[in-house]
């Protein structure tokens, strides 16, 4: 095979969160532009089948590579694995896109399971402040490098009934501007990125059709869904060479909803909480 010319060749990136969605997506981006990556989930059997999803693609052309690695992202343990395992593959790691999230708590705030609360709040704020403070580490140590961590839209626009989910999306923009401040003396740039309603297997719910869906139709003005390629291209940009003077910047990139206003999600919660319980009544 001939030496490869891509962009990301031979450079290293881990990829939390890089199982499914939209993690999958960046990653199999950046393998396409000859990236060595090595994807992180907490499910081994997951990753496993990522893996072989990529490698019966042509995205190797480049002359990357996949590995993975099982971790929690809210165990530090772990982390401090993942990135030892991803500086393994060249001797160095030169980006981080800190993926892993999600949500436990949908439901009305005179309503929110504290525990569930709290277990949101670790995956997204503590997971992605593990994951900038071992990935920054190994960065600083390469002489820079840069870090992606992904956010929401839910963070610039109210989702109502969202629970601890756009409240730690929130507190993940601010750690990327505090990382970026702290870590631009090393070289190391971090910038956030804001996905609006991305067709993933964890949203088909809305994406499959309905009043959801025609409400996020509604608030939206470029009016489709985003694919999880519309996040990867940006990803991609801010982990690569045209962006070295870019950093401390949480994109949105939701087909311009930021515009408007979050999405209703009263036609799926009536059913659930009822009209009063949407308002903050507590059933008798």
């Amino acid at each position: 095979m001939e030496t490869p010319t891509a962009a990301f060749a031979d450079r290293s990136v881990l990829v939390t969160g890089g199982g499914s969605g939209i993690g999958l997506g960046i990653a199999r981006a950046l393998l396409a532009d000859g990236a060595h990556v090595t994807i992180c989930g907490r499910s081994a059997d997951r990753l496993s089948t990522a893996a072989e999803k990529l490698t019966a693609t042509d995205v190797f052309a480049a002359g990357g590579s996949v590995s993975t690695v099982a971790a929690d992202v809210t165990d530090e343990s772990d982390v401090e694995r993942a990135v030892a395992r991803a500086v393994e593959t060249t001797g160095r790691l030169d980006g981080v896109v800190a993926c892993a999230g999600g949500n436990e708590t949908m439901a009305p705030v005179t309503q929110l399971d504290t525990a569930a609360w709290r277990r949101t709040v670790d995956l997204n704020i503590t997971g992605t402040m593990l994951t900038i403070k071992h990935g920054a580490r190994a960065l600083v140590a390469a002489g820079g490098g840069s870090i992606v961590a992904i956010s929401s839209i839910a963070a610039s626009n109210t989702h109502r009934w969202f629970g601890a989910y756009g409240v730690s999306k929130s507190g993940v923009d601010h750690l990327v501007r505090l990382a970026a401040d702290e870590l631009g003396a090393s070289r190391v740039r971090v910038n956030g990125i804001r996905p609006g309603l991305t067709r993933t297997d964890l949203v088909a719910l809305i994406t499959d059709g309905g009043p959801v869906l025609d409400d996020y139709m509604a608030s939206t003005p470029l009016g489709r869904v985003g694919e999880v390629e519309d996040i990867a291209g940006l990803a991609k940009f801010l982990l690569g060479p045209e962006s070295t003077w870019i950093t401390g910047q949480v994109v949105n990139v939701d087909g311009g909803q930021m515009l408007r206003r979050g999405p209703d999600f009263s036609s799926m919660l009536e059913q659930v909480y009822g009209t009063d319980g949407l308002r903050g009544v507590m059933p008798r």
